[in-house]
C-alpha cells in the first residue's frame, strides 16, 4: 500500500499578486525536494515545463492544492518535517489563511494506483464529517495500511 495526501490552503490573495510573490518563487525549489525525496512516488501538477504552475480546479479561485502519493507514513512525515520545506511550512500564515476545518487529509491507496483530485476531495470532505478514520486521517490520528486494507474503498481501487 502507498500513502496518498491532499492537503488545500486558501489563499491570502491572488496568485500573481506581490503578496504571494515569495511562496511562488519557492514552488520550483519545494516541489524539486518532494520529487527527489526518498520514498515520494507521484505528485499532481499542472505543468510538466513550469514549477510555479499550481493546480487548476473548480474547488475556488483562492484554493491551492498540493496532492501527492507516498510509499509510507514516514517518508511523507520525512519531507515535511524534516526537510527544507519546513522552512516554508513554518512562514505558511504569511501566504494562507488559517481554516477552522482540516485542511490535510491521508489515505492508503494501493501500490501503483493514483487517486483523482474529486477522490482526494471526497476524503477531504469525509475526514470533516466523521473525524479520523481508516478512510481518511492525519498525521495525527494516523492508521496502519493494514487497517485500511479491508475497507471497501481500498478493494475498489485495487480492482
Amino acid at each position: 500500500m502507498h500513502l496518498a495526501e491532499l492537503n488545500v490552503a486558501h489563499l491570502r490573495a491572488p496568485i500573481d499578486s506581490p503578496e504571494i510573490a515569495e511562496f511562488v518563487a519557492l514552488l520550483g525549489p519545494i516541489n524539486a525536494v518532494a520529487d527527489e525525496a526518498p520514498g515520494f512516488v507521484w505528485r499532481l501538477k499542472e505543468s510538466e515545463t513550469d514549477p510555479t504552475a499550481t493546480v487548476i480546479h473548480d474547488y475556488g479561485d483562492h484554493l491551492l492544492i498540493n496532492f501527492s502519493v507516498w510509499e509510507s507514513l514516514d517518508a511523507l512525515w520525512n519531507y515535511t518535517y524534516r526537510s527544507d520545506h519546513l522552512e516554508v511550512l513554518r512562514r505558511r500564515r504569511e501566504w494562507f489563511l488559517r481554516l477552522a476545518e482540516p485542511y490535510m487529509v491521508m489515505w492508503w491507496v494501493p501500490e501503483g494506483h493514483i487517486p483523482s483530485l474529486a477522490e482526494g476531495m471526497r476524503r477531504l470532505e469525509l475526514l470533516r464529517a466523521e473525524g479520523p478514520s481508516p478512510r481518511a486521517f492525519t498525521f495525527k490520528d494516523s492508521y496502519s495500511s493494514s487497517e485500511a486494507v479491508s475497507l471497501p474503498a481500498a478493494a475498489e481501487a485495487r480492482k
